[in-house]
């Protein structure tokens, strides 16, 4: 057995047991960060509102995490461990016991928040425990890409596990089953661990509470306006333009107070850095190109119309791919191959995904057509994510190591919600673009339309209907026919522009030989997760 260097735990746990149930206490919190995505339809039904709000339940879940992230520090000071362990986890059993009773989304907001700050105690506590653990740099990164790597699957997988159990039960049984998840890791804490703490306790009277609380509303009005600017009309509606303004005050403090006291919420010297900068474009180009999937999977569920229980076994090949490409490419940082080695292959499989489903949007396609080009989008995703998010921390000085982490975590957070507006804004847009074009080119002397039209309504009077209703039905199949047609065109256009930035993002990539001069390590043992 290891030598223990700290007794956070006592001498009959053994070492491999304490390793497994410090990541499995980090499991139940990865899973219900993106668990109302899971089945958006379901969850927006279940809480009687719209999917929008389901979207901003969990962009409020990762404010909570970006924004609590640096303050959670303190906490850990003031708390032993145990003590920590314990309180972060019962408080996070109560809130998701909150959500399992609550129908009201007004509720379900403010709780899904505080589930994020208490998913950024937990995670921070296990990787930090796991890390001190571990003498070499080789198990810091491992361990570093198996947390990333659970988190980048978190998504699928949820759908995987879930799709039968919401289609059998109420949404809500999802909360239920992620409160059991939580008793045995916190039985286990309860009896294994120590009372050890590694210093004298700090009293909690100089918490940074303003920086949190105007970060934290920054990250929740950025989520606010993307997700719900396309549906009020972006800067015509007093909403989105008050919060607008709210953004650029409360930036303008947060700045200016972070560069006049002594120990600032994050250290604004990091930015001074180039890789730091270029790494954090390359995680942000990364994290728009990912969510563009669920185009994918939205278009699996409307025009091939697989119901989601079919669709979370599909997406086992991007799970598989995610799992491969996250192991190869923790192998490719301990042997400490460059980083456009790693960057070059990566974004070049998400360029094929993209291309290959460009060609393969159609109105009627095989599912097996779908499998290769979604392993490649996991692969793509599994091999960009744990080098770059290195190569971020590795860009600055160990002492703002915390800063940078933090910051990537906020691009992140930032790419996500950049994606939704994104997609809800063309969306939109090529729709009316397209439903416009048919309108043009099609007409009531059209021999295509005159065509579709008799056979349909042949077609229906033959099965019993009357005419005259059978003639309104076929004017329907037609208008249903063309928004078929406009989805496919805009999830086409879509993808041809995610495949123009991916060109840009490789040739950024191999025409820039200074990126290579940073060094893929973690610098210091009590690093936490970005």
């Amino acid at each position: 057995m290891a030598k223990r260097q700290m007794p956070f735990f006592k001498r009959w746990a053994p070492e491999w047991l304490v390793k497994i149930i410090l990541f499995s206490m980090t499991l139940p919190g990865i899973i219900i960060f993106f668990l109302p995505l899971s089945n958006v339809n379901a969850a927006a039904g279940y809480y009687g509102c719209e999917p929008a709000d389901i979207q901003f339940s969990v962009a409020l879940f990762y404010a909570g995490y970006v924004g609590f992230y640096s303050l959670e520090r303190r906490f850990f000071s003031f708390l032993a461990a145990k003590e920590y362990f314990l309180l972060f986890t019962t408080l996070q059993i109560v809130a998701c016991l909150v959500c399992y009773f609550t129908r009201e989304v007004y509720i379900l907001f403010p709780i899904r928040f505080i589930q994020g700050m208490l998913f950024a105690g937990n995670v921070n506590l296990s990787l930090t425990q796991i890390f001190t653990r571990l003498n070499s740099e080789r198990g810091r990164e491992i361990s570093f890409s198996v947390f990333f790597g659970i988190l980048l699957c978190a998504l699928p997988f949820n759908n995987l596990i879930t799709a039968d159990l919401i289609d059998s039960y109420n949404f809500n049984i999802v909360y239920k089953t992620a409160i059991f998840s939580y008793l045995p890791g916190l039985v286990f804490l309860t009896l294994a661990m120590s009372n050890y703490r590694t210093h004298v306790r700090f009293h909690l009277y100089k918490l940074d509470w303003q920086s949190f609380a105007v970060f934290s509303t920054i990250l929740v009005l950025i989520g606010y306006i993307m997700i719900f600017g396309q549906e009020y009309y972006w800067l015509e509606d007093n909403r989105i333009l008050g919060s607008v303004i709210g953004i650029i005050v409360l930036a303008g403090i947060s700045i200016f107070r972070q560069q006049a006291i002594k120990r600032p919420y994050i250290d604004l010297r990091i930015f001074k850095y180039r890789n730091f900068k270029v790494g954090l474009l390359i995680l942000f180009v990364m994290y728009i190109c990912r969510f563009a999937s669920g185009i994918t999977n939205n278009y699996f569920a409307t025009e091939l119309h697989l119901d989601p229980f079919y669709i979370s076994y599909i997406n086992i090949f991007n799970l598989c791919g995610l799992v491969i490409g996250v192991i190869i490419a923790c192998c490719m940082v301990l042997q400490k191959k460059r980083i456009q080695y790693i960057w070059g292959p990566g974004f070049l499989m998400l360029l094929a995904f993209h291309v290959l489903m460009y060609y393969s949007f159609d109105v009627q396609a095989d599912e097996f057509n779908y499998y290769i080009p979604l392993f490649l989008q996991g692969l793509g995703v599994g091999f960009i994510m744990v080098p770059t998010i290195i190569y971020i921390i590795s860009s600055v000085p160990a002492s703002i190591g915390p800063s940078a982490a933090a910051t990537a975590l906020a691009i992140r957070y930032l790419g996500f919600c950049i994606s939704i507006a994104l997609i809800n804004f063309f969306e939109l847009f090529e729709k009316s673009r397209h439903y416009n074009a048919f309108q043009d080119h099609l007409s009531a002397i059209d021999p295509a339309v005159k065509s579709f039209l008799h056979q349909q309504t042949a077609k229906l009077t033959a099965k019993g209907m009357l005419e005259d209703h059978a003639v309104k039905a076929s004017n329907k199949l037609l208008v249903g026919r063309i928004n078929v047609q406009n989805h496919v065109r805009f999830a086409m256009d879509y993808y041809e522009m995610m495949m123009w930035l991916l060109a840009a993002t490789i040739l950024l990539i191999f025409l820039f030989p200074y990126l290579n001069r940073t060094a893929l390590y973690l610098k210091s043992r009590r690093l936490s997760p970005a």
